[in-house]
């Protein structure tokens, strides 16, 4: 017989009636219907947004099935909602016009949910190289700052395994050697203008890799030289141009000699110099669109030879 004025907890109706099953589920994350105002971007995603045909396409299915798949977000402090996974879907959502997404909240910290943030975007078919840059740079000061608590349990601080540094995970996650992921990094110090060169595939990886370690203000003087020279950096110009930066610093006069160098080439192949080709193209022809040109050019005249011969027979 319990004593008098004691203590009593009773068990709630629904406790006693509930199943296991049913208590399992009011434990599991909910998809919950989420006003789309209260969704916004998170802060410093490097995986651009652009209205292509991707976008197009994804807009087509969400106003045929609705947004099948929910976004992945967690609650702002400072109100509504932060997307950590499923930018492209809020926003071709925006676009067609809903109002409401289907959303999974989850509490995360800014470390997990850097993570999940980028570990989401990474399976994207195409992914330019300043997404990947920004994104490795992300993860990794992420996991390093796992990796320096003791109050966390992710699956990233679980595997790191005694004498493994943290690039080292890292590659291994996302199927890159910790060289490539050092590369990829480096671009993060490129000043933009440089860097959309890099995505446009008018700089490669490697010689960009090395102008990034040139100070801002070189690599602003030294588009300045690409522009006078009409010409991209190959892998030893940017290596010689690193060397000269290191030393002592890379003048002006130094990146245009360097850049008006002729390449090594196919010894059949007539080369140009952009100095002398200039005077006859606006300045603003990219080295791509003088030799479209003259291409078109020769390709007219070939056709006028050919049309006069004709008429000689």
């Amino acid at each position: 017989m319990p004593k008098k004025g004691a203590n009593i907890a009773l068990s709630s109706y629904d406790d006693i009636f509930s199943t296991e099953e049913s208590r399992e589920a009011a434990t599991r994350e909910q998809i919950q219907k989420i006003p789309i105002s209260e969704l916004h971007p998170f802060e410093g995603h490097p995986f651009r947004v652009v209205d292509d045909e991707a976008m197009t396409r994804t807009m087509e299915s969400i106003s045929q099935f609705g947004v099948i798949s929910p976004l992945l977000a967690r609650p702002d402090p400072d109100g509504g909602y932060e997307i950590i996974s499923g930018h492209r879907r809020h926003h071709a959502a925006q676009l067609v016009g809903l109002e409401t997404l289907p959303v999974i909240v989850r509490e995360m910290d800014d470390d997990e949910a850097i993570i999940a943030m980028v570990d989401s975007n990474l399976q994207r078919e195409t992914i330019l190289p300043s997404e990947r840059a920004w994104a490795y740079k992300m993860k990794l000061d992420a996991i390093k700052h796992q990796g320096a608590r003791t109050d966390l349990t992710s699956v990233q601080v679980a595997q790191k395994l005694p004498g493994k540094t943290s690039r080292q995970l890292l590659g291994e996650q996302v199927g890159q050697s910790p060289d490539q992921i050092r590369r990829y990094i480096r671009l993060t110090e490129l000043i933009p203008e440089l860097l959309d060169m890099v995505d446009e595939k008018k700089i490669a990886l490697n010689p960009a890799v090395e102008l990034s370690y040139l100070s801002k203000d070189e690599q602003t003087q030294f588009l300045e030289a690409m522009d006078y020279a009409q010409a991209t950096p190959s892998l030893s110009q940017a290596q010689r141009l690193k060397k000269q930066s290191q030393e002592g610093g890379c003048s002006m006069d130094f990146m245009r000699s360097t850049m008006n160098e002729e390449k090594k080439g196919d010894p059949d192949r007539v080369v140009f110099k952009a100095e002398d080709l200039r005077k006859y193209f606006p300045r603003s022809y990219t080295p791509q669109q003088m030799e479209k040109t003259i291409i078109r050019l020769l390709e007219q005249w070939q056709r006028k030879k050919q049309k006069q011969q004709d008429q000689m027979l």
